[in-house]
């Protein structure tokens, strides 16, 4: 994330929109500072977007979940809180196909095969520690890039069956189609 932004600004938020129907393509770029107080504002915002564009019908609540774990953690984790540090969210869906997530932070990026398991009876009690486990429950892909700085994170609608079938591919969507 070498995009120099302001800090001084709550939020940026970009959605573009092409097309129209069951073809429609929903792209939103979004920018917030590394506080606390702008996840909920930004989820909201993105979300009202996202549940527009149908490209994850019956999903939504899973998506939000992910996208309101992926934010903090970049925030908290990634930035450290640091107020002159930005959080970037990307979203990409195409209605009845799907959404693709992009979080990123500034910070030194982490291991995250070095994360403890959630689930492992010392952890139970742990006051952090499940973001990435339920980002993982909630959404069909979620990969680490930059040195685990950037998430990115996958949602195929509630009625797609191909993760049944022979379609297990690493989705790169929607610029792939």
């Amino acid at each position: 994330m070498n995009d120099a932004r302001s800090v001084n600004v709550k939020s940026e938020l970009r959605p573009t929109f092409a097309g129209r129907g069951a073809g429609s393509l929903l792209e939103i770029d979004a920018w917030m500072p590394s506080e606390i107080k702008a996840i909920s504002p930004l989820v909201k915002r993105l979300m009202r977007l996202i549940e527009g564009s149908h490209c994850v019908a019956g999903e939504e609540p899973a998506v939000e979940l992910a996208l309101r774990e992926a934010l903090n953690n970049a925030v908290v984790h990634g930035n450290r809180l640091d107020a002159h540090k930005l959080v970037h969210a990307r979203c990409c869906c195409k209605a009845g196909k799907g959404i693709s997530i992009t979080v990123s932070d500034q910070g030194q990026g982490f291991d995250p095969s070095a994360v403890p398991d959630p689930l492992a009876v010392d952890n139970l009690e742990a006051e952090h520690g499940r973001g990435i486990h339920l980002m993982k429950l909630a959404m069909d892909e979620v990969s680490f890039e930059q040195r685990g700085a950037e998430v990115h994170m996958f949602k195929r609608p509630a009625n797609d069956v191909s993760i049944f079938g022979a379609d297990t591919h690493r989705h790169t969507y929607p610029r792939d189609t």
